[in-house]
């Protein structure tokens, strides 16, 4: 499989391990960026060149996934998804893995590279890696409406939209949370 990865002076050292790992395991890795530690470059342009490889080659047919990370992972992940067509996972243990591809099909893992040690974000991108999508039809139609949502902006009707009165709480009504 091909993996892109992507990540900022916080993952540099991490990058370089993980390329490593992956290597090692057959992945062809491809690296973008950064190269060279630097405390003050911006993670948005290597993690959106990492997620605009992956959609790339998944269109010609390539099997292939990405990795963001840095110190937290956050940032990471708001910028692969600003690529269209990437659904990038935030990751912080093996459920988590596992459910961004099961459920989500994921196709971006992000990891807080601060925020683990390197064998704990090993895992759970092994994890992601081997874990396939379900194809289960509630997971997949899901996964349709956020295609187009992207695609044209258009949402399923809103069901309060001809109701008689708006779903609107206030500081009088009380809530059982048994009933939910």
């Amino acid at each position: 499989m091909r993996i892109h990865i992507g990540t900022d002076h916080a993952g540099l050292e991490f990058s370089t391990q993980l390329q490593h790992h992956l290597a090692s395991q057959g992945h062809e890795v491809v690296d973008h960026g950064p190269i060279e530690y630097d405390p003050l470059d911006d993670y948005p342009a290597f993690c959106i060149r990492a997620a605009q490889a992956v959609v790339r080659d998944q269109a010609d047919g390539i099997e292939t996934l990405g990795v963001v990370f840095g110190g937290s992972g956050n940032g990471e992940q708001i910028a692969a998804n600003k690529v269209l067509g990437v659904r990038a996972a935030l990751v912080w243990n093996i459920p988590t893995a596992e459910l961004a591809r099961q459920h989500n099909d994921a196709n971006v893992i992000a990891i807080g590279a601060r925020q683990h040690t390197f064998e704990e974000a090993a895992s759970f991108i092994d994890r992601f890696i081997a874990t396939p999508f379900s194809g289960e039809e509630r997971h997949a139609r899901r996964i349709a409406q956020l295609a187009a949502y992207e695609q044209d902006g258009i949402l399923l009707p809103d069901p309060r939209e001809n109701a008689a009165q708006p779903d609107v709480l206030d500081a009088s009504d009380s809530f059982d949370p048994e009933a939910g």
